[in-house]
């Protein structure tokens, strides 16, 4: 089973660049995008209209701000449950602020990323990125 990146973040042009240099990186693997933390939530954990989705080996790229459940708050609930806190987690998000990077990390993210604001070093970014996700391997889902 190949592993699904699942991109969750509520800025549609900097998911459709994530998704985007992702595959020009040479990523093969199936690219989902989700834009609010609650649809995050709801795919991970099987519910309402993800309640049938089919099995799958995630990876998830989760951006902060975000109206709603933001992604800690998302963060938190998936590392808090005994199966799926095994998701590895990369913070890909504006935020800076070294207190709520320590905070990520603390709850569980296994990497946290800074967009960089230059649109060509958000490229560069997404392709190392890129690069890292071909190689990683991941737990299956319970």
């Amino acid at each position: 089973m190949s592993i699904t990146i699942l991109i969750v973040d509520d800025d549609a042009g900097h998911r459709e660049l994530v998704r985007r240099n992702l595959k020009r990186s040479g990523l093969i693997n199936p690219i989902l995008t989700l834009s609010e933390g609650q649809e995050a939530l709801d795919f991970v954990f099987r519910r309402g209209v993800h309640a049938n989705r089919a099995e799958a080996e995630l990876l998830i790229l989760l951006d902060i701000n975000m109206p709603g459940i933001n992604g800690v708050e998302v963060l938190r609930q998936i590392k808090e449950d005994p199966e799926k806190r095994k998701i590895p987690i990369l913070m890909l998000t504006t935020t800076d602020d070294p207190r709520e990077v320590a905070r990520c990390y603390e709850l569980g993210c296994n990497v946290y990323v800074t967009k960089p604001v230059d649109p060509g070093e958000f490229m560069e970014a997404v392709n190392r990125i890129g690069l890292f996700l071909s190689i990683v391997k991941v737990p299956e889902e319970s």
